[in-house]
């Protein structure tokens, strides 16, 4: 087989298709497991772009509204994220804290606004923002490290430890970084690198 810069990779199973240009609207997947290869390039683009904006607004929420409230008789206490995490942020928890902070909201806003910035003037067909492939580079490293959808998992025991003790109420913050896991499990379905990679390349040859 001859080197070629049509030659692409499936990221799941491996094999090995020759791909050109893909018209718009257009979805190219794996002929061996069906996964999505390609997607046309505004399409994709514009996706992507709305998804990471929709979940920074719904990141705000989360970290200043009630996440959580509990009530036990006339005790009643309500938590935002940001709250919870500056509560443990002297003495010996004051590591776990900031393991919270950076891993739960700021790696996350992080990676949104690399993605915003890399490819939110792609959206509007215009030339790309200085920079813009070191801040695709970063979104895709610190994608693994985003936990948001971990901290959910956590949330999740959490409630069922605490079903028994206290009469829980979930608030706006809840129900938002619920979304926020919902709609970055979205994005990276959409998030084809060949067709982002190949739009950036374009847009930056204007």
């Amino acid at each position: 087989m001859t080197p070629s810069d049509n030659i692409l990779c499936c990221p799941v199973c491996d094999a090995l298709h020759e791909v050109g240009e893909v018209p718009d609207g257009i979805r190219l997947r794996c002929i061996r497991c069906h996964t999505v290869l390609a997607v046309g390039q505004p399409e994709a683009i514009i996706r992507i772009v709305v998804l990471a904006v929709t979940a920074l607004i719904l990141m705000s929420i989360v970290v200043f509204y009630p996440f959580l409230e509990l009530r036990n008789g006339v005790f009643t206490s309500r938590a935002s994220v940001f709250q919870t995490v500056m509560s443990f942020s002297e003495g010996v928890m004051a590591p776990l804290s900031i393991a919270v902070a950076f891993f739960v909201i700021i790696l996350p806003v992080a990676r949104l606004s690399a993605i915003v910035w890399a490819l939110g003037p792609l959206s509007f067909d215009r030339p790309p923002l200085p920079g813009a492939k070191t801040m695709l580079r970063l979104a895709e490293t610190v994608k693994p490290w985003a936990m948001a959808e971990i901290f959910m998992v956590g949330v999740a025991v959490a409630l069922v430890k605490l079903a028994d003790l206290a009469t829980l109420s979930m608030g706006p913050a809840f129900w938002s970084f619920a979304a926020i896991v919902f709609i970055t499990a979205l994005q990276d379905t959409q998030m084809s690198k060949y067709s982002v990679w190949t739009a950036l390349d374009m847009a930056s040859k204007r």
